[in-house]
């Protein structure tokens, strides 16, 4: 009851389906995420912003079964905000991210830096003010990590540059033996400024951006740029737009699980599932660059639609391209299930139960294979989803074995979407004109990309430019839980648990 009289008191936020926006006191902050978490809620994301009128603000997200409701506290200068940790753990690195990029602390314990990495002085915050000068690097620091003690206990420093052609980042291992007591991460050595960069930009332009915030979830995170900004436009795409945005959503989906699936072999010894799913993803990519005109569609997703209706003769090309890939996959899928190697590298290893999963707030993929049931798709659907009945796939293991079945499941259930889609495309314009909103209008885009639901907050500038943009990836929730997902297991089996989650540098170190 308390939930639901949270979401009354809100007003409607633009953008996303069923979102609420409720202005809070310092009180009424800590109170409301109480209830949330009580009722079974999920953090979405912790940002901050400082609005056109003057005075900062923080802000969180949250999803619950009535909807997505964001909630605003307004700080007076100098003044903490009250951390919210204790009720969502994924919160901790948000809130240390919001000190090195606003310069707004919590009363949260952990206050080392996460996303600075002496790229820039303590005293400077990028957001503060966006248009001043970032200053020179600053000293080099010592970064205080959580030391283990013990008899037998030795640590494993691993990164942050690895040997194999993949994003930095630095992983702690405490162990005794090989078997792993603890892991801590530090990561944040992507950082590229997005956030600070974003207020440079017109709101026309910002969708470029954010379909290459993370490489592998473009469609996701401009189809959530968009999604916010067509919001705050009070603006409706053309159905065929929001099919064709659909589709290739799926075919990101399917893209990215070809390949996880083949590398989740690879890292347990089966060079033959690599070879096969690469195969099968170069198939896909190679069609998608014939009928988007790029293997990495980072460009068709545009404010008030998509940048064009495929030809007839590519989208047929589509469908039979992904209707010859599914009856592959189910075929390989009988080899990894019956393979012992495999099964004895997969099963129970990196577990994360459901009840971990829980408390955790562990989302997408990996949260769907501990018994997160949760799917933005099936539970707060756009456009065409809400017509499409798109199947939740879950599973209560919570091991690599649950993560690999996933794949295999979503693969099977995109494949049966893209025929749909396909078959009863609408046939109207791909795009629509979009106004320019006013100065300090407000939108949200949430999206379930292939890892997890991808979310975009969105402020309106004067003259058509953007004030403030704020996108989340899933990993910032997903990466704290790998931490708890190694222990007791051995130090060779982390590259397959960590692929297993696949989770993104680019996308979190904004």
């Amino acid at each position: 009851m308390r939930l639901r009289m949270l979401f009354e008191r809100g007003s409607r936020l633009a953008g996303a389906a069923r979102c609420w926006r409720l202005i809070v006191t310092r009180e009424e902050w800590r109170d409301s995420a109480e209830n949330i978490a009580a009722a079974g809620g999920r953090l979405v994301s912790m940002w901050a912003s400082r609005e056109i009128t003057g005075g900062d603000v923080v802000h969180a997200a949250f999803a619950a079964n009535a909807g997505l409701l964001q909630i605003d506290l307004p700080l007076s200068s100098g003044a903490y905000y009250p951390g919210l940790e204790g009720l969502f753990p994924a919160a901790e690195r948000m809130q240390r991210a919001i000190w090195d990029l606003s310069g707004l602390r919590t009363t949260g314990a952990d206050t080392r830096p996460w996303l600075r990495h002496t790229a820039w002085p303590e005293t400077f915050h990028p957001l503060s003010d966006p248009h001043a000068p970032p200053p020179g690097p600053a000293t080099l620091e010592n970064y205080p990590f959580v030391r283990v003690e013990g008899d037998g206990v030795h640590e494993i420093a691993v990164g942050p540059v690895h040997a194999g052609t993949i994003e930095p980042g630095h992983f702690r291992f405490s162990v005794v033996g090989e078997k792993v007591l603890k892991l801590e991460e530090r990561l944040g050595f992507t950082h590229k400024g997005i956030e600070r960069r974003f207020a440079e930009l017109p709101l026309s332009e910002g969708h470029r951006l954010a379909a290459r915030i993370c490489g592998d979830s473009a469609v996701a995170f401009s189809w959530a740029y968009c999604q916010a900004y067509e919001g705050l436009c009070d603006a409706s795409i053309p159905p065929q737009a929001a099919w064709l945005r659909a589709l290739a959503l799926e075919y990101e989906r399917i893209s990215n699980h070809l390949g996880d699936l083949g590398s989740l072999g690879n890292d347990a010894g089966f060079a033959f599932g690599l070879a096969q799913f690469t195969r099968l993803k170069e198939q896909l990519l190679r069609v998608g660059a014939e009928a988007f005109a790029e293997r990495y569609l980072m460009s068709y997703i545009v404010p008030g639609g998509v940048r064009f209706e495929p030809s007839s003769a590519s989208l047929q090309l589509i469908g039979r391209t992904v209707e010859s890939i599914a009856a592959e996959v189910e075929a390989l899928r009988t080899i990894y299930d019956e393979h012992a190697g495999l099964r004895d590298r997969f099963v129970g290893a990196g577990v994360v139960d459901p009840q971990l999963a829980t408390r955790l707030g562990l989302i997408g993929l990996a949260g769907r294979a501990s018994g997160r049931a949760y799917d933005l798709r099936v539970d707060q659907p756009c456009e065409p989803y809400n017509g499409l009945a798109p199947k939740k796939m879950v599973y209560d293991e919570g091991d690599v074995a649950a993560r690999v079945a996933i794949r295999f499941d979503e693969i099977k259930e995109s494949a049966r979407l893209v025929r749909i889609l396909l078959k009863h495309m609408p046939q109207t314009a791909q795009r629509i004109d979009l106004p320019t909103p006013p100065a300090g209008a407000s939108g949200v885009g949430f999206i379930e990309g292939w890892r997890g639901p991808v979310f975009i907050a969105l402020q309106a500038g004067a003259d058509g430019v953007i004030h403030r943009c704020h996108p989340h990836d899933p990993s910032w929730q997903n990466w704290p839980v790998l931490e708890h997902a190694i222990i007791g297991d051995i130090v060779p089996d982390f590259p397959l648990i960590n692929k297993s989650f696949n989770l993104s540098y680019s996308g979190h170190d904004l």
